[in-house]
């Protein structure tokens, strides 16, 4: 089913309006983001990506709502490994609380047209050659079984080649100048140590798409459902950050599940042209991994320490 340019308008347009509304009216002045405030913005961003769905489900059909339904849930699932990297940088660079929200929303502004770009690309590559989707699969694998054995790595912002190409062409002052990117010191512009953290936020979310966009393209080729779960699952990230960010450590089987997922939708892209896995299967089989490892991360403690934090 073709969506016609009308529908894709409306809806980048009230996606230009939520993002209008969150900066500017309700996060307009900077202030430290509350658990209460972060699980009412992430019930708000839940709630409105199930009534789209609901709405794909009414003018597009069953089969459509069921693909963006298990595409939001995989993107959501995989987002959740990209907050234990925000916690990092945050802690890393001191970053005040009250700072944080704004940093990640224009890093998850970045992220929306960098995934866009991915997601037509990488859509229009496997409409025309069809045998990228083996690749794509057997990234996902691959993927998957590194991050089974990989362990946290040390944030180290001077040896990332972004960061490090950005300071060659543009000044970093050392000093913190509360929300400013960018501020005027003797006469000239400088980014600040705020600047730097947005720019690993943005790497950090270019490499995570990398797995991402491909995994939900074993479930569906068409751009329209690819695309606005992407967003939804995305634009809900920031409010499930501050809602999870103290109690995160405590989902030490996540990443395993994470992997299994990954793994799970490899092979299905794999094994595409000789068994297509059903959709509903396919996002039974991504909500029990995420549940179990969750659940088993509540029942089965990583150490009494931990437990008694």
């Amino acid at each position: 089913m073709v969506i016609d340019g009308f529908v894709w308008f409306c809806f980048l347009g009230f996606i230009l309006v939520m993002l209008a509304l969150d900066l500017g009216v309700f996060h307009r002045k900077s202030h430290e983001v509350k658990i209460k405030e972060a699980l009412i913005w992430s019930g708000v961003w839940i709630s409105l990506a199930l009534i789209f769905n609901y709405g794909i489900y009414i003018f597009m059909g069953e089969q459509k709502a069921v693909e963006f339904l298990t595409g939001y849930v995989i993107e959501k699932s995989l987002s959740i490994d990209n907050l234990f990297v925000f916690i990092m940088l945050f802690t890393y660079f001191n970053v005040d609380t009250k700072y944080q929200h704004k940093v990640l929303f224009w890093g998850i502004l970045g992220a929306l047209l960098m995934r866009a770009v991915f997601i037509f690309a990488g859509v229009a590559l496997i409409n025309k050659f069809h045998w990228i989707i083996y690749i794509f699969g057997a990234l996902l694998i691959f993927t998957g079984i590194k991050m089974l054995f990989h362990q946290d790595e040390k944030i180290e912002p001077d040896k990332n080649p972004l960061v490090r190409l950005f300071k060659k062409f543009f000044p970093v002052t050392e000093e913190e100048h509360g929300d400013k990117f960018f501020v005027k010191l003797n006469g000239r512009t400088v980014a600040t140590p705020l600047f730097v953290v947005l720019l690993m936020v943005e790497f950090t979310d270019l490499i995570f798409a990398v797995d991402s966009i491909p995994a939900i393209m074993a479930i569906t080729n068409d751009t329209f459902i690819i695309f606005s779960s992407n967003v939804f699952a995305i634009l809900g990230l920031r409010a499930l950050y501050f809602a999870l960010a103290g109690i995160t450590k405590y989902f030490h089987y996540l990443k395993y599940g994470l992997s299994a997922i990954l793994v799970f939708v490899g092979v299905k892209m794999t094994i595409v042209d000789l068994y297509k896995i059903p959709i509903v299967y396919s996002l039974m089989v991504i909500g029990s991994i995420l549940i179990t490892s969750v659940l088993l991360s509540v029942i089965i403690p990583k150490n009494k320490e931990l437990l008694n934090n």
